[in-house]
């Protein structure tokens, strides 16, 4: 049995990448139990040892670049990273070994890799940060000469509830998200947010974009939600070149 989601998009062999599960790890309770994110209010100890399974597991060849994620636009150079997690929802590099690492519990997660395999990049995509910039900022980080793009896990159109307000900061970014919310009751609305990923990169000149059939909400055996539960894990989203 595998903890992990091998993307499946073409690639080049030396571009190496995964999603981890839920399941494999030590945690207990509601961060049962392969929970790598240590802000979570999980056990220390853990968090540390679903870390070292999933080093082991995937065969990585450096420790993850964690990130302090805050729905913002801010992109970092993961290979000039310190031993401190920056705050920043995406990371970059062009050098082998480095793992550009996100982590996730229904906001999407976004794995980019130039068609040259030369450049690589880890996006945590929240409503806000796609609404604020985060794969445009990314993707200027990225050579002009091709890049694919993979979406992981996250929350499904069928149980992504969002009100008005959200709706309407999308449409008046561009009407081209109109086709990304459906009417759903009272002024609410069901959002798309891997519709909402495509048209963004898609206007950013990415057309190669792979993955997105997931739901976090709806698959508890794999997958943490935070929508769903509330006090739960994260799985970690990551991309390393060789």
């Amino acid at each position: 049995m595998t903890h992990w989601i091998t993307p499946d998009w073409p690639v080049p062999d030396n571009i190496h990448s995964a999603t981890t599960l839920r399941t494999g790890g030590v945690s207990q309770g509601e961060f049962s139990s392969l929970n790598p994110a240590s802000h979570v209010n999980d056990l220390l100890h853990h968090v540390l040892e679903n870390r070292q399974r999933i080093k082991n597991m995937l065969t990585l060849p450096a420790e993850p670049v964690w990130l302090q994620q805050t729905h913002s636009a801010q992109v970092v150079c993961a290979d000039q990273v310190n031993k401190v997690s920056p705050e920043a929802d995406a990371s970059y590099t062009a050098k082998n070994n480095i793992v550009c690492t996100v982590l996730t519990a229904d906001c999407l997660p976004l794995l980019l890799c130039e068609q040259q395999g030369r450049v690589i990049a880890a996006i945590h995509g929240g409503w806000r940060g796609l609404l604020n910039g985060i794969i445009e900022s990314t993707l200027l980080k990225m050579p002009d000469t091709g890049v694919l793009a993979w979406l992981g896990p996250a929350i499904g159109a069928q149980c992504f509830e969002v009100g008005d307000d959200v709706r309407t900061a999308f449409i008046n970014k561009s009407t081209q998200f109109a086709s990304a919310f459906k009417d759903h009751s009272q002024g609410k609305y069901l959002a798309d947010i891997y519709q909402i990923a495509r048209i963004l990169l898609n206007n950013a000149g990415v057309e190669q974009i792979y993955g997105g059939q997931y739901c976090t909400v709806s698959d508890k055996d794999q997958f943490f939600s935070y929508r769903r539960d509330g006090q739960t894990g994260r799985m970690a989203s990551m991309i390393w070149k060789t």
